[in-house]
């Protein structure tokens, strides 16, 4: 076998290599362009559920709150009867007294049992009032509950229906995606890997338009479009790393 003739081999087998990646390209950005149909919607669902799980958490708390305090004032209310009955019982005493060391005593006590009534009056005007505090955010936070849980269930009917019209074809997109990464040269698979991780909308590799970089669209001195369109070697863009390729390769896959 002759130079020329490994020349060419070597050649063709360049050309082979940029127009294998230039079809992952191609499949890769078909299944981009799925999800970005798709958008924020799985972001926007999450979130949702998040704040959903987070008003489910609140309207408990209220609940529990609220219920505390029922059992507060009920404490109490039962505790004002059974100061009420000491009293009762303390006045029977007082017509029984003999001294009064005794009627001092006695006093004392029914005075200590109004006191204690008093302070739990008090408590349970405090307890209701928060207890009215706590129904208003019971049900400001049962509104906002239903509103999310209504907008949650919009956007998953939403997200789904998207998700059922472009999974099949996302599906076979991705299986395409293996196929042609394995035959892929390794090395120029890790290289597009790596910039197509570093690049915003995903494109590695990209022709040539306009004398410029399709990507950054950086100029590209001329000696370099020159060797980029005789495909006899990889050429990266000098400003971004991406892959170049030869507008007419691009035109020859579309």
């Amino acid at each position: 076998m002759n130079k020329a003739t490994i020349k060419e081999k070597i050649d063709a087998s360049v050309e082979g290599k940029l127009r294998s990646l230039y079809e992952l390209q191609l499949i890769d950005s078909k299944v981009d362009r799925l999800r970005i149909i798709r958008g924020e919607l799985p972001l926007e669902v999450q979130d949702l559920e998040d704040t959903v799980a987070q008003l489910e958490t609140r309207f408990e708390n209220y609940s529990k709150e609220s219920a505390d305090l029922e059992h507060q004032v009920a404490e109490k209310t039962q505790a004002i009867k059974d100061h009420k009955a000491n009293i009762k019982k303390y006045e029977g005493q007082l017509a029984k007294v003999k001294n009064n060391r005794e009627y001092d005593a006695i006093t004392k006590e029914v005075e200590f049992q109004n006191l204690e009534i008093q302070l739990c009056e008090k408590r349970v005007k405090e307890y209701k009032a928060l207890i009215a505090q706590k129904e208003e955010f019971l049900l400001s936070a049962e509104k906002d509950l239903k509103d999310k849980k209504k907008d949650l269930k919009a956007k998953k009917a939403e997200l789904e229906e998207i998700i059922e019209e472009t999974e099949k074809e996302e599906q076979d997109l991705i299986k395409k995606s293996a196929k042609k990464s394995k035959e892929t040269e390794p090395r120029l698979l890790n290289a597009y890997t790596r910039v197509r991780g570093n690049m915003i909308n995903g494109l590695a590799v990209v022709p040539v338009e306009r004398d410029a970089c399709g990507g950054c669209f950086s100029k590209i001195p001329p000696q370099r479009q020159l060797d980029i369109k005789t495909h006899k070697k990889v050429i990266v863009c000098e400003h971004c790393g991406r892959i170049l390729v030869d507008p007419d390769l691009v035109a020859s896959e579309n």
